[in-house]
């Protein structure tokens, strides 16, 4: 497991039923590999267990699963992101075309960026701004945010 969220930590409007915890696990893997071709059933038995193991849940509290996978999840760092101005500049010609996010924006954005992208895209929508360099400029700082 790379990653293990608790969506009654973010927003009410996340959970069903605010008296549950709401989890999320993120596993990395590639199409193909071994936990990429895991039938979900399986899958879903292996996280369970998993999370029993490491003492976070009781398994025989778990009420329902679900699995979802995503292929590419994360954006690659590798030949020409040298030149990301060029793709920069391409996408800004669109006064339609908010990109928001990790995948949208082709750069690594931490949750809360990546839902701030994604808010400030709403608001400009709702303002009628279409120039969204105030979308490019959330997380520009040089740092690494996540430190141990």
């Amino acid at each position: 497991m790379g990653r293990l969220q608790v969506f009654n930590n973010w927003s009410p409007f996340m959970v069903n039923d605010a008296g549950k915890v709401w989890l999320g696990l993120e596993y990395f893997c590639n199409v193909g590999d071994e936990l990429w071709s895991k039938d979900d059933e399986a899958f879903i038995q292996f996280a369970i267990d998993e999370l029993d193991m490491i003492g976070i849940i009781n398994k025989a509290d778990v009420a329902d699963a679900t699995i979802l996978r995503e292929e590419k999840a994360y954006p690659s760092y590798y030949g020409s992101y040298g030149q990301f101005d060029v793709l920069k500049n391409y996408l800004k010609q669109f006064d339609n075309l908010f990109p928001i996010g990790r995948n949208g924006m082709h750069k690594y954005n931490n949750s809360d960026h990546s839902m701030l992208t994604a808010m400030t895209a709403v608001d400009n929508i709702v303002n009628g701004i279409t120039d969204n360099e105030n979308i490019w400029q959330i997380n520009t700082e040089e740092d690494y945010h996540e430190e141990k």
